[in-house]
């Protein structure tokens, strides 16, 4: 594959600076941390001895953090409740400088969190042993529709690029993209979809960035972890979605790119397949690609930066960011 990587570097550069609107579901990571030294009398599970907790950005945070990392504005626009969760979350997002503008405070509804608890010896990795979701929807409601579409209009104006990220919590709501839609496509804003089980109910998105368990979910298929099978449901979608573009994910096997009226074009997997955590590896590719998009790149181009960024992702712990600079050293190197 014939590459032009100072090309694809002085994509990155022109990162910096750039606001891209943030729409999705913004979910508070808890972590507790602690030692497992014997077992209960009382069942036959493990003892943690409590030593200590840390909190981050999940769900579309994990886009925020990217985006912002990479020297770009993100807008987070989306709904927290008024519990602790959603403090919390507005606290790391004015931490890291991030814009709250955009943000509306429920009453009603109840912030997400995702507590996952690490276990292990002093002189040894935490290992995860459980996690504990806390889900719930947000509400139904016209005023609460009518002030998230000011927000997604008024973010037009400012942003080069809108990045939806839907967890199936519903701040993302069909009849809202509707209506914002011709607005972005007439100022031909890029729109970068990552939905977990609605890819196909968000029609004319410019791409979707879907991994193949939810290409599977979308299309009700199993591909069987068949290439073939992975290019028929890719033009399957690309055909559904009325998109321009459609970019799936395969972890070590890379990723397809198919775009309107061209061939699929694969992409192998950058740097090593021996992978540590693929945690917030999604996050990243659509982030990189939004950006890409917003700086004048082609899907191609936006794809093959994505890939590298991926590649640097998944050998992270967590749900890691990457810098301007590290993702130059990954094309260069």
């Amino acid at each position: 594959m014939n590459i032009n990587k100072t090309k694809l570097t002085q994509f990155v550069d022109h990162f910096a600076g750039k606001n891209i609107a943030v729409w999705g579901d913004f979910i508070l990571d808890e972590y507790l941390y602690g030692n497992t030294r014997r077992i209960s009398r009382e069942a036959p599970v493990l003892i943690l001895s409590y030593q200590n907790k840390e909190f981050s950005l999940g769900g579309a945070g994990n886009s925020l953090q990217n985006i912002k990392a990479l020297g770009a504005e993100p807008f987070p626009v989306g709904v927290l409740g008024t519990d602790d969760a959603g403090k919390k979350i507005l606290e790391l997002l004015r931490t890291k400088g991030i814009s709250t503008d955009y943000l509306l405070i429920e009453k009603k509804y109840q912030t997400p969190i995702k507590t996952r608890i690490f276990a292990g010896e002093d002189n040894t990795r935490k290992q995860q042993i459980l996690r504990i979701d806390q889900e719930t929807e947000v509400p139904e409601s016209p005023a609460l529709n009518q002030k998230i579409l000011k927000f997604l209009l008024h973010a037009q104006k400012r942003c080069y690029a809108l990045l939806i990220s839907d967890y199936n919590y519903f701040t993302i709501k069909e009849d809202i993209f509707n209506k914002m839609l011709p607005v972005y496509k007439e100022a031909k804003t890029p729109i970068t979809l990552d939905s977990r089980f609605r890819l196909l109910n968000f029609k004319d998105v410019t791409v979707a960035t879907p991994n193949e368990p939810e290409v599977e979910q979308a299309l009700k298929i199993e591909l069987h972890d068949n290439s073939q099978l992975v290019l028929e449901a890719g033009r399957t979608i690309l055909k559904r979605l009325h998109s321009p573009a459609l970019l799936i994910t395969r972890g070590s096997k890379g990723m397809i790119l198919f775009e309107k009226g061209k061939p699929p074009f694969s992409i192998s997997v950058r740097g090593t397949t021996d992978i540590v955590d693929v945690t917030g590896a999604g996050d990243t590719v659509i982030s990189v690609f939004t950006l890409a998009l917003a700086s004048g790149a082609s899907f191609k181009d936006a794809a093959l930066l994505s890939n590298y960024a991926g590649g640097l992702a998944v050998m992270k712990k967590g749900t890691a960011t990457l810098t301007p600079q590290e993702l130059k050293q990954a094309i260069l190197s």
